[in-house]
């Protein structure tokens, strides 16, 4: 299977939930993911408004033939500083996360200890006006080897399925 097939076929398990982009998109990424989530708690009638908050992420598609050390913290730093750039933080934020995942044909060895060492984080205004936080997952198309970093773990499943 090739990187863009691997791409196509992940694809549309994001179509359900999350805005997906193929066009104007960050470069070098090949899609953008965007989902947006507003929750609101009433008390008796919807006046009487208790709370709300707001959730966004942005996942962002990568592909590349080898993934080596250089290609991932360029991936790694351009991800994290455009879902950043993308933040708004407003009283009735809760969180914006954002997401990498990475389809590739090989990954080098320095390369994937690096995946699961990168870890992002911000808090605002000390949790009380949200977080982000950054999940990141490689798959390793030739052998099936699936990495990632302590976020990332939970979209292991949702890769794993692309190789079935």
């Amino acid at each position: 299977m090739t990187v863009i097939e691997a791409l196509e076929k992940l694809l549309p398990s994001f179509q359900r939930y999350y805005n997906v982009k193929r066009e104007n998109i960050t470069e070098p990424f090949s899609a953008e993911a965007e989902f947006y989530s507003q929750d609101s708690q009433y008390f008796l009638f919807k006046s009487a408004k208790l709370s709300e908050s707001e959730s966004k992420e942005f996942v962002f598609f990568a592909t590349c033939e080898n993934l080596d050390l250089a290609s991932l913290k360029h991936l790694d730093e351009t991800a994290w500083n455009t879902g950043m750039s993308r933040v708004n933080i407003t009283p009735n934020h809760h969180s914006t996360d954002v997401s990498l995942i990475i389809l590739a044909q090989t990954i080098e060895k320095d390369a994937a200890e690096e995946i699961k060492k990168l870890r992002h984080y911000k808090s605002y205004s000390f949790t009380l006006r949200g977080w982000s936080k950054y999940r990141l997952i490689a798959l390793e198309l030739s052998t099936g080897n699936v990495i990632y970093n302590h976020q990332g773990q939970e979209l292991k499943k949702l890769i794993s399925n692309i190789q079935k």
